[in-house]
């Protein structure tokens, strides 16, 4: 019985995290897409491929410092606004990639698979090097 209630002892933290960091993606895919020129997963039911990865390596860099951030927070607060961060550096991403590639923003429109791996690559590295940026 002692087993079971240690168990449980840490589910309201885990759904209270886990419940955020939800919202929080929730809401950095729809942001993402409106601060981009063109909608990824408007481009993606399209079957565009080179939308895809684009959203995806945006995605994942956006979660790998935010699961870094639920790891370390010293609360619900602190985490979120790691995760305010965590889509600075993915906007910031994109800029980048904007700025190696100068005709990125139409390339990812007209499906060039190539310009989506490469923010995909520069997001997940952004989202790795923010992560292990953050000290606790």
């Amino acid at each position: 019985m002692d087993r079971l209630q240690a168990l449980f002892s840490g589910s309201s933290a885990f759904a209270l995290y886990f419940g955020a960091a939800l919202v929080l993606l929730v809401a950095f895919v729809g942001l993402y897409n409106l601060l981009t020129p063109y909608s990824e997963m408007a481009l993606i039911r399209e079957g565009n491929r080179s939308a895809a990865p684009a959203l995806g390596g945006a995605i994942v860099g956006f979660v790998i410092p935010v699961g870094k951030a639920i790891e370390q927070s010293s609360s619900l607060v602190d985490m979120i606004v790691w995760a305010a961060i965590a889509f600075v550096a993915q906007v910031a991403a994109y800029g980048a990639g904007a700025l190696l590639v100068p005709h990125f923003r139409r390339t990812i429109g007209e499906d060039h698979l190539a310009s989506g791996i490469l923010l995909a690559a520069l997001s997940v590295a952004i989202g790795i090097l923010n992560a292990a940026s953050m000290t606790s």
